[in-house]
């Protein structure tokens, strides 16, 4: 509430949501129909604030047809409760969770940064936060991962997760797994990348040439170890950059089948994944060539176990999980979506697939890529994008933040109000009707907004 009473409340949101992801300790409290995580806490102080300072904005947020897949994710473990027979209030406590863990930041995004100069605005403190993130990668890097337990007093995750073959750490920082930071530290390098390539990053960032800023993180980001979001960071720079030449989305179609096909291909046993670890193994790394089995392994345990479940999955209380003969669990979860087949089952994880590859799917269908360098769509192509990887990152991972949901939010909100969009071209003047209209398709129009100053932001 500090920061709404201070700062512009769209300048207070990114902040809070940003620094409170990046800071607040890593716990969870079981409170009434809550469980009091950072996430919500983050989410119902700015619920609240905006409430109290900007409750205008908050009426102006009017359901959209585009808003159906978030809206049935949400409500999704309520069904599941009810299928299996845990009553209304089970039902209704683990929407609720769902909801603030997902929709809430979805809805923020939607009603917070909608137009150029807002979604500008979260890109560059997110960006500003990565930057700010990088010392204390580097302390962890040297010296291991300390920071939570030394500021809170425990370790948010196990401590031999964060050893490395050959020596040295892979930094958690104030998040709950390596993991996790690592794709942090990726979407902050792909914004800023992104942002520089479109003349949209400041020269400079408090007297600091931007980029001099940029080439820090995207070296510390590769000096987390993290092979996964090294990757992620390649594969979103080459999506952004050959469909932008090229001016076809192909790559980006990949990118949004690869989820689909390895959902199918694994669910009905067609794959086992044997091949792929077999290649990591003769190519790369025997111990992560095991890691990866491992994980195989165990989720062909639970979708068979998650066959047996109904339409609606198995609900809560570790009834997805496999136990043996002693009743011991002896199945690990790493995936989102093997958890969300699971427990919420088929229906599920189709709306979850869909909840996040939706605003993804919308700005394929109404942004060609011709459009994805410039200052009007730049920032709004580098989240699609993301968020495509942020889904394929889910078959493997369960590293939900809730920034990654206010962007989504964002790009929704964008894509919904015509009144603030405008076409442009590679120098950001408007581009001739007839040009516009061939760019833009479906016939949808678009008109003028002014472009953001980013002084006003980084002072």
């Amino acid at each position: 509430m500090t920061l709404f009473k201070k700062l512009d409340p769209r300048q207070a949101t990114a902040i809070a949501f940003v620094a409170g992801w990046m800071f607040l300790p890593v716990a969870n409290y079981d409170i009434f129909l809550l469980r009091n995580t950072k996430t919500a806490a983050i989410c119902l102080s700015v619920l609240a604030s905006t409430y109290l300072f900007d409750k205008e904005r908050l009426s102006k947020f009017h359901f959209n047809a585009a808003d159906i897949p978030i809206f049935l994710w949400c409500t999704a473990p309520f069904f599941s409760s009810m299928a299996n027979g845990d009553g209304p209030y089970d039902g209704l406590s683990q929407a609720m969770y769902q909801t603030v863990r997902w929709g809430i930041p979805y809805c923020i995004g939607r009603i917070y940064f909608n137009n150029v100069d807002s979604i500008n605005m979260l890109a560059l403190t997110i960006f500003i936060g990565t930057v700010v993130y990088i010392p204390f990668c580097w302390y962890e890097l040297i010296m291991s991962p300390q920071l939570h337990r030394l500021t809170y007093g425990f370790h948010q995750s196990d401590f031999l997760q964060t050893l490395r073959d050959g020596g040295g750490f892979r930094p958690m920082v104030y998040m709950d797994h390596g993991l996790m930071t690592a794709m942090w530290m990726v979407l902050g390098a792909l914004l800023g990348t992104w942002l520089f390539f479109c003349g949209i990053l400041p020269k400079q960032i408090r007297q600091i040439p931007s980029k001099y800023l940029l080439i820090l993180l995207i070296f510390t980001t590769i000096m987390l170890r993290s092979v996964a979001a090294i990757s992620w960071f390649l594969i979103g720079l080459l999506v952004l950059y050959i469909s932008n030449k090229t001016k076809t989305a192909f790559l980006l179609i990949i990118l949004m089948l690869v989820p689909y096909l390895y959902i199918i291909t694994r669910s009905t046993g067609y794959w086992d994944g044997k091949n792929l670890s077999d290649a990591v193994s003769g190519n790369y790394s025997a111990n992560r060539s095991q890691s990866l089995q491992f994980r195989f392994d165990n989720e062909t345990i639970l979708i068979e176990k998650a066959r047996q479940g109904s339409f609606f999955g198995w609900g809560g209380y570790g009834r997805s999980r496999v136990y043996d003969e002693t009743g011991k669990d002896i199945s690990i979860t790493d995936g989102l979506w093997i958890i969300t087949y699971g427990t919420n089952g088929i229906f599920g994880l189709i709306v979850m697939v869909n909840a996040i590859q939706w605003p993804l799917i919308f700005f394929f269908l109404r942004i060609k890529p011709e459009l994805w360098k410039t200052k009007t769509w730049g920032i709004s192509a580098v989240i699609a994008v993301f968020l495509g990887i942020f889904m394929v990152d889910n078959l493997l991972n369960a590293m939900i933040n809730p920034v990654y949901m206010l962007c989504s939010g964002s790009l929704i909100g964008m894509l919904l109000d015509p009144s603030k969009k405008v076409s442009v071209d590679k120098e950001g003047d408007r581009l001739p009707p007839e040009k516009e209209r061939n760019l833009t398709k479906s016939g949808t129009r678009f008109i003028p907004s002014p472009n953001m100053n980013p002084s006003r932001f980084i002072g």
